[in-house]
């Protein structure tokens, strides 16, 4: 498997502008978003669905949890910063969402 190569600055904000709620990270080459369900059954359920795809994709997510509040951090680490996997993963994670 190939390297991913880490996004330029202009790529990355490239990327931003066609995901929706997703921010850079202060101090760190990576996105964050935060998720807000009705409960924590349907928070657990939709980390289930996510954690399934990033299984798929060979890309997991940092995450957090608290009740129905889902943060979502994404980086390669391989990398050591933000690459196109990163954005793959944050176009399907938001599709499953909607």
């Amino acid at each position: 498997m190939t390297r991913p190569k880490r996004l330029s600055p202009e790529a990355q904000a490239e990327a931003l502008a066609t995901l929706t709620g997703w921010k850079l990270v202060q101090g760190r080459e990576a996105i964050v978003k935060r998720f807000v369900f009705r409960d924590f059954s349907e928070a657990f359920g939709w980390m289930t669905r996510v954690a399934l795809l990033a299984e798929t994709m060979n890309h997991h997510p940092e995450w957090s949890n608290v009740y129905r509040t889902v943060e979502v951090t994404l980086a390669t680490h391989d990398a050591g910063g933000l690459t196109e996997f990163d954005v793959k993963l944050a176009r399907a994670i938001d599709a499953l969402t909607s």
